[in-house]
């Protein structure tokens, strides 16, 4: 079986975290695809993330096959991390299977919410998904009548319920002809730009919030100072 996860440390078998790479933002992407095997767009960005020193990548599919998901393991992970990524395919409007039940599971009361549920407050979460439809089909007028960042309110609901800070999805439209269209090459040095920002903390989130797509930052050439944090410097 293939490895289920890469951090920057390694995590130790016993499942405890290791030490950061740095002292900027230790990111965790959780990646659920139910058919890697047929993935043309979700494998290339995961496999991106496992060469980033920073982030913890983790296959919840290969980890937990019989979704016997360690609840203490992965509430730990959480606490180790700054930057909470879902990575799926959007199938259905919604998650895949493993990654509801990993939120049914987790996000407990007293750990995620409630008078002590504090474990997650101050956190940056996101979603990076891909998409079969166009993005013309997101949208009031098109063919699944809302956008994806209205599909995806619940998920910003349970980042407001616990505390994090919610910024838009980042999203590949008319993910099965990316490749044939030569488009994922481009999304992927997007991807990985990202994911240097949210590792430098650069991003402003009160300048992305009223974003549809966080993919509507300038992530080529030099930073767009209009959604850099100015605390933070934009170069390690």
């Amino acid at each position: 079986m293939a490895a289920t996860s890469h951090s920057s440390g390694a995590e130790s078998q016993a499942g405890t975290a290791s030490v950061r790479a740095s002292d900027k933002q230790r990111i965790l992407l959780l990646f659920a695809h139910p058919s890697q095997h047929r993935s043309e767009v979700n494998r290339p960005l995961f496999e991106a993330a496992c060469q980033c020193p920073y982030v913890t990548a983790v296959d919840l599919y290969a980890e937990y096959p019989n979704f016997d998901i360690d609840i203490e393991k992965e509430q730990q992970r959480l606490r180790d991390h700054d930057v909470i990524i879902f990575q799926f395919p959007f199938y259905w409007y919604s998650t895949p299977a493993i990654l509801k039940e990993w939120q049914d599971l987790v996000l407990e009361y007293g750990f995620a919410y409630g008078h002590e549920g504090t474990a997650l407050r101050g956190k940056t979460f996101l979603c990076a998904l891909s998409a079969g439809g166009k993005e013309q089909a997101y949208r009031a007028q098109g063919y699944n009548h809302f956008t994806v960042r209205e599909l995806l309110q619940p998920l910003e609901q349970t980042a407001s319920l616990t505390g994090m800070q919610y910024l838009p999805p980042f999203a590949l439209f008319a993910s099965r002809s990316a490749r044939e269209e030569q488009r994922l090459d481009s999304h992927l040095k997007n991807w990985r730009a990202l994911l240097q920002r949210l590792h430098q903390g650069t991003i402003d989130p009160q300048t992305v919030t009223s974003l549809t797509t966080i993919n509507d930052l300038d992530f080529g050439g030099d930073a767009d100072s209009s959604v850099l944090n100015p605390m933070m410097p934009e170069k390690e």
